[in-house]
């Protein structure tokens, strides 16, 4: 099982930043290539083809861009929202992960009318602090009405902040990851294949290392 993030009602200032949160997991070590390198060919190439949706409502669509970008906000340094982690989303679900497609579905209305039963409006129209009240609603498994058999409303939040930081670090090509804003937060320069490899001098930090994107890092 991932690491995954547990929403913190403290000030964020009293949190690990994003890039301390992803340096200390195993997100860095070898789940991180694990998770690079699962197979998902259908997936790969509807994100190359299109950033259309497949599979998500354009509410929906809305509503999973809004969760993620609560799960890895925007701070100093993209989030989830920047890094297009729900086009990442939408693509698993429209292939790979499409057994997971219903619960989506469940789940998303569930949220939703928990939002509109504590606070009169969706989910989307909520205030940050009000929307991860919500998400911690999910994470403890209060969410009344939840009608999905395939997973508890806990289960769920697991899942979708597993897609998001998937979304987030794995190849673009899959869809999130835009800009490359999940490898520049931690730091990760791209598939060595592509450059054929480290150099004796990179490898001890004789040589800067270039990255994907055109810039250099030590």
């Amino acid at each position: 099982m991932l690491p995954l993030p547990v929403l913190d009602p403290q000030p964020r200032r009293s949190r690990l930043s994003r890039r301390e949160f992803f340096a200390r997991s195993a997100l860095c070590g070898s789940t991180l290539w694990l998770l690079w390198s699962l197979p998902r060919p259908l997936a790969l190439k509807a994100a190359r083809q299109s950033a259309e949706r497949l599979v998500f409502s354009e509410a929906e669509w809305k509503l999973v861009e809004a969760i993620s970008g609560r799960i890895i906000p925007t701070d100093e340094d993209p989030g989830a929202v920047e890094a297009g982690c729900v086009n990442f989303i939408d693509k698993a679900l429209a292939y790979e992960e499409a057994d997971l497609r219903r619960l989506y579905q469940a789940a998303l209305r569930a949220i939703d009318g928990l939002a509109e039963a504590r606070f009169g409006q969706p989910f989307v129209d909520q205030p940050t602090e009000r929307q991860d009240e919500i998400l911690l609603a999910l994470e403890s498994g209060d969410v009344p009405g939840w009608s999905s058999d395939r997973a508890s409303p806990s289960e769920f939040f697991q899942i979708i902040c597993a897609h998001t930081i998937i979304g987030f670090l794995a190849d673009p090509s899959y869809g999130g990851n835009r800009d490359y804003a999940g490898w520049k937060l931690i730091g990760y320069p791209g598939p060595r294949h592509e450059f054929g490899g480290y150099t004796p001098k990179q490898m001890i930090g004789e040589e800067k290392i270039q990255t994907v994107w055109g810039t250099e890092i030590d």
